[in-house]
């Protein structure tokens, strides 16, 4: 990690504490508790985990923190918002289902502050995987630590026949055992998702099931996907972590669970929160700080934390005149968008099979990505259920084609759903929702190189969010989180206050002979 990253260069072995004996912790500049004297006013634009968790960590140590939101409820991508049913029931509505790994060390440690014990999560017997030929897989029989859990799924997982494994290139798959940041970004980037398992010539079966389904989780096509990302996310949550592939989900819709406990607790140490409100530019004020534009008028802060999705930073910066240099400027107008995805809920008025998991990943089954049965997790939807004798089941479809037609989408993940589960051919729905987005970080090849960090020219102004570098093993929510954090850390240490202490999985393969030989080995893209 360079001199220049806002935590101690150096690690610590974490301790057993329910984390992966090789976890590191990254320890803060030092610096006093908290803000002595007048506190720093520090404006948090979104309210999404990143900007949740800047606040967070801001708040506690007495900076004055107020956290603008478009939105009227906070959350981001994992916001939920109030709705009444045909039947009068009122439900809450959400962009779908997000599973909590237990290597989410950060964001895990976010949801503490309310739930200590994460009473508020309940884990999921396993994490099935269906194709359409019939080939199943799952992980709840596989070891978790590495190299056991690699060798427990080959050898457990019918995508991998005999015949076909002796076709794979050994030299071509070593990357993914020496996986180290940034330096997977300088080897991998120009590569992508789909021409690096062509290399390694994985099994087609196994493709599908163990790799495509994982990388479509960021919202892309593996033939639009880095390399880099990919691999990285397999040393995440299978190759470098003992945490294993299992993971938790809250027990109730979002907002219970997860952000009306949370804003509770930031608005007990001192932050306002302002939701539904949209903020119109972010300038550099001429005597220091930065005047923050709303429709209501003008505010003054000392520092800013932009977390924002994509879209909205893009947009931002571009209505912000002066704001960052031309480089940085330049660097965010060429951060791109994925493609859109579709979130289809329905109320069905008979349940699904008994056996039916609470969520299933699927491949092949035309545009649908995966299936959650959200009786069998969330208590909101469970006691629907148990009233009306119906399912609460809810589809998702990632990656779809920008001139997509909604309504078309709607009817295709219908009849893949009867496909999956046929006994739900019988059933009515009686209710649905849909949400149509297209708001997540694009992760492309050799699109590194101009994904903003944390910190920029002005050390007062700082980024958080999925879409920012943090030269650190983590990805989705939790690279949300830690990058939250970092950017919080970033301010503390420039008012001399000690930051918020951060836990990874290992920053590197687990195994010095197989780091050895991949370092030996040279990937070429046209293998």
């Amino acid at each position: 990690m360079s001199s220049g990253h806002p935590m101690n260069s150096g690690r610590v072995r974490a301790a057993r504490r329910g984390r992966d004996r090789r976890a590191h912790v990254l320890l803060p500049a030092a610096g006093a508790p908290r803000i002595t004297g007048e506190p720093p006013r520090t404006a948090v634009v979104g309210g999404g985990i990143a900007g949740l968790a800047a606040a967070t960590a801001l708040a506690e140590r007495g900076v004055r923190v107020t956290l603008y939101e478009r939105e009227p409820v906070l959350g981001g991508r994992l916001a939920g918002w109030p709705t009444t049913l045909r039947d009068g029931t009122p439900v809450t509505m959400s962009r779908g289902f997000h599973a909590f790994f237990r290597q989410y060390y950060n964001l895990r440690g976010l949801l503490r502050r309310t739930d200590p014990r994460l009473e508020r999560l309940s884990g999921l017997p396993d994490y099935p995987l269906w194709h359409v030929s019939g080939m199943r897989d799952g992980f709840r029989r596989v070891p978790r630590t590495p190299p056991w859990s690699a060798l427990g799924f080959v050898a457990r997982s019918p995508s991998f026949p005999p015949r076909e494994l002796i076709r794979i290139r050994p030299a071509a798959a070593l990357p993914l055992f020496d996986v180290r940041v940034p330096d997977v970004y300088a080897r991998l980037d120009h590569v992508s998702a789909h021409d690096f398992l062509e290399a390694i010539r994985f099994p087609e079966a196994a493709r599908h099931l163990a790799f495509e389904v994982f990388s479509r989780s960021f919202f892309a096509d593996p033939r639009e996907l880095s390399a880099a990302e990919m691999v990285l996310m397999f040393h995440i949550y299978f190759l470098g972590s003992s945490e294993g592939l299992l993971f938790d989900v809250p027990a109730e819709p979002f907002p219970a669970a997860l952000w009306t406990p949370l804003a509770g607790y930031l608005r007990r140490h001192g932050a306002e929160l302002r939701t539904s409100a949209s903020v119109e530019s972010v300038v550099p004020a001429p005597h220091g700080g930065f005047t923050v534009t709303l429709p209501d008028g003008r505010h003054h802060h000392d520092a800013v934390v932009l977390a924002l999705d994509t879209a909205g930073l893009r947009s931002l910066v571009a209505r912000s005149a002066g704001l960052g240099d031309p480089a940085w400027r330049e660097r965010i107008g060429r951060l791109r968008t994925a493609p859109p995805f579709l979130v289809s809920r329905l109320w069905l008025d008979r349940p699904v099979a008994r056996d039916r998991p609470g969520f299933l990943g699927t491949s092949g089954y035309g545009t649908l990505d995966n299936v959650s049965v959200l009786e069998r997790w969330e208590g909101e939807a469970a006691r629907w259920a148990a009233r009306t004798g119906g399912s609460v089941v809810e589809l998702h479809a990632y990656a779809l084609p920008e001139n997509a037609a909604v309504d078309v989408e709607r009817k295709r993940l219908l009849a893949q759903l009867h496909r999956v589960y046929p006994e739900t051919r019988q059933a009515r729905v009686v209710d649905e929702r849909h949400e149509w987005r297209a708001d997540c970080p694009l992760f492309p090849v050799g699109g590194y190189r101009d994904r903003p960090p944390v910190r920029t020219a002005d050390p007062y102004l700082v980024l958080a969010g999925d879409l920012v570098r943090t030269d650190l093993p983590v990805a989705l929510m939790e690279r949300a989180a830690t990058s939250g954090f970092l950017a919080a850390n970033a301010l503390l240490e420039r008012w001399g206050v000690r930051g918020q202490t951060l836990w990874t999985v290992p920053d590197r393969g687990r195994s010095r002979v197989l780091r050895a030989l991949a370092r030996r080995a040279t990937w070429r893209g046209s293998s």
